[in-house]
Order: C-alpha cells, then sequence, then structure tokens
C-alpha cells in the first residue's frame, strides 16, 4: 500500500493513530497563527493590480478545482473579462515564474498547468511565488486573474474566494495533516465568498448538510464578513473518451458492457472509477499517486483491453501510448440558477474590486 493509499484509509475510513495526534495538533496551532499574522499585517500580502479569483479547498486532494477553473475562465471570458489562469505546478521541475503554453513540457510545469493550458485557450503562469507568476499574466494583458489552489497562499491579495468541497468525503475525520485531510478548519469557509460543493447524487444531499454544520457549528473566523458565503453545488460530467494516438473520439458509453483498465494518477482516483462505473463498464482499477510519474509499465498491460485515464494522466504519455490508450475529460456543470449565483458573486467581487482600484488615492 501506498503511503498515499494509506493515509486516505485513516483519513477517510478509519480513525488516524494516536501518534499523528500531536503532531496535528502543533500543525493547525501553526496555521492559525499564520493566518493572524496575515490578518494583522505582519505577513505582507501583495494586493496585485488586476482582481483575483481565488479557487481553493481546505483538505487535501481532488475535490474538482481544475474543472472548475476551467468552467469559470470561460464564463469570464464570454463576459468580455481577459483572464488568465495561475498554479503552482505541482511536480514540474521549474523554480522560477513562467509563462507556458499548450506545448509545455511536462516534466518542467506539471501536469496541471499543462492541461490547463491545452484546455483553456487563456494564458497560464505557473510559479510556487504566485504573486510573481500572477504579475506575468497582468503583463501579458489579462485582466482577472483565476487561481488553481492557493486558498492558502496568504501573500497573494484576493478579491473573491470560492472553496470547494467535496460531498463524498467532505472534511474526512475532521482532523488536521498529517492526523486528518484538513489544510484549514472547516470555520475558514466562513470567510469564503462561495462555497461550491462537488457532489454526485448520491451524496449531494450529505455534502450540503455538512457544509451547513461547518458554517452553524463552529465559530466563526474573526475577519468575517456579515454576509455568509453562498452554496452552490456543482456536477462533474464526462466527456467523449479521446484517443492518444490520433484523432479519434468516440463516447463513452461505446465503452459499456466492455471491462477496462482504468488508471488515475489523482488526488481522488475512485471518483474517476465510479464514473466510468455509472457509464456500464467494467473496470480494473490503476489507483496511482497524485501528480505521479507514469511509465510504460503503468499502462501497458498483457491483454488486449482498452485503457481509460483521466486527461490529467494523458499529458504525461506522450510517446508511450498506443492504440487501446484513451483519456476522459470532465466538465464542470451547474443548475443555471446555481451557475447564474455564482457568476453575480465574481462578476460583484470584481467590480467592487476595479471600484476601489479606481477610487484609491495616488502614491
Amino acid at each position: 500500500m501506498s503511503a498515499q493509499a494509506w493515509f486516505n484509509r485513516i483519513w477517510y475510513d478509519g480513525r488516524a493513530p494516536w501518534w499523528l495526534t500531536p503532531p496535528a495538533l502543533l500543525y493547525r496551532g501553526l496555521v492559525a497563527a499564520r493566518r493572524t499574522l496575515y490578518r494583522r499585517g505582519i505577513g505582507r500580502t501583495v494586493r496585485l493590480a488586476r482582481p483575483v479569483i481565488i479557487v481553493g479547498n481546505l483538505s487535501v486532494g481532488g475535490t474538482g478545482k481544475t474543472p472548475l477553473v476551467l468552467w469559470l475562465t470561460a464564463q469570464l471570458r464570454v463576459r468580455g473579462r481577459r483572464p488568465g489562469i495561475v498554479t503552482r505546478g505541482f511536480g514540474g521541475t521549474a523554480r522560477s515564474a513562467h509563462l507556458l503554453d499548450a506545448t509545455a513540457d511536462v516534466e518542467r510545469a506539471g501536469d496541471e498547468p499543462v492541461l490547463l493550458a491545452r484546455r483553456s485557450g487563456v494564458p497560464v503562469a505557473v510559479g510556487r511565488d504566485r504573486v510573481k507568476a500572477s504579475q506575468l499574466l497582468i503583463d501579458a494583458g489579462c485582466d482577472t486573474i483565476v487561481s488553481d489552489d492557493g486558498l492558502q497562499h496568504y501573500a497573494l491579495g484576493r478579491a473573491c474566494e470560492i472553496a470547494v468541497v467535496d460531498a463524498a468525503r467532505c472534511f474526512g475525520n475532521g482532523w488536521s495533516l498529517p492526523a486528518g485531510p484538513l489544510r484549514e478548519p472547516p470555520s475558514r469557509l466562513t470567510a469564503t465568498q462561495a462555497i461550491v460543493i462537488q457532489a454526485e447524487a448520491a451524496t449531494a444531499e450529505a455534502g450540503q448538510e455538512a457544509v451547513a454544520t461547518a458554517l452553524a457549528g463552529v465559530p466563526r473566523v474573526p475577519d468575517e464578513r456579515e454576509v455568509r458565503p453562498a452554496v452552490v453545488t456543482m456536477q462533474l460530467a464526462p466527456g467523449e473518451a479521446v484517443a492518444l494516438v490520433g484523432e479519434r473520439h468516440q463516447p463513452l458509453t461505446a465503452f459499456a458492457g466492455t471491462t477496462v483498465h482504468a488508471v488515475a494518477a489523482i488526488g481522488n482516483p475512485q471518483r474517476f472509477f465510479r464514473m466510468l462505473v455509472a457509464a456500464g463498464i467494467g473496470v480494473m482499477a490503476h489507483p496511482l499517486p497524485d501528480h505521479a510519474r507514469i511509465s510504460a509499465a503503468d499502462i501497458r498491460f498483457a491483454d488486449g483491453n482498452s485503457v481509460l485515464m483521466t486527461e490529467k494522466d494523458a499529458v504525461k504519455c506522450a510517446g508511450i501510448a498506443d492504440a487501446r490508450h484513451w483519456y476522459v475529460p470532465v466538465d464542470a456543470g451547474f443548475s443555471p440558477t446555481d451557475a447564474a449565483r455564482l457568476l453575480d458573486i465574481v462578476m460583484n467581487c470584481i467590480a467592487g474590486f476595479e471600484r476601489g482600484a479606481h477610487e484609491a488615492p495616488d502614491g
């Protein structure tokens, strides 16, 4: 069992061993102290000349942030904005902030940034220093910065915070790292402008109840606004399967009634496997650690069965895939009411930022 699989088991399916409790308490104390330093101005937060929209989460692992970022940037473009995406580039070797495009090297930039560059059609900047990376986007002509992750990156000032919660896993066992999956306590949600619950039909109600409990049953953070964050629900829907070799596309239903190898090196691989099963596909699951480097041995199997993988994994498989290999993109979707509500919040935050920037005195 990999280290990630072991932690996922104790975080979401069991109880953490006692010896993880002291470091978890220390971690939570350090997180609270760090947030207090930034709130009091001791830690330096940089307010850029353009609004920053943070799409983040409280927990480690996949919650659906990246599909939401792609959806949001598309919606901003429809509304006449020129968005750019900033991301840390986890797993990439590059140390300095830089812009990238759809031809970027995965080893240097990381898998998620390359996926974002290929799918979004907007400038993407990668960097551990998100302030410098965001400035590159502004210099490139972007008028709105959308940050994929970064809720805890307080050095980057923001006009709007959107927290994504996975309804199936919610807050796990409720403990902070390393005893649980939480980077920050659930009370942190009360300081955001919007909470997006990523939900399958079977878990949507439970996720909404968990978030409601977090909002109502924990103390408010000291700098919370009077207005409670809006809560909306997002679904992830699979698109057509795309061949890694050639220009072939086919509906996911074409694999129904067959058994495939399913490869997923993402934060929550079971979500991908469940999606395939829901489409009537038999799954031989091959979960890998999040952001894992993928070799030919990871995706080539002795039988002739098709191999389906996530889009994030596909960007790492150029040169080792053959005609059996397909990836399945996913898209974020909302009800018309929830989509309008979330976009109203974002556009109002952008307008408020720009109004404040216009009214601020020079110097």
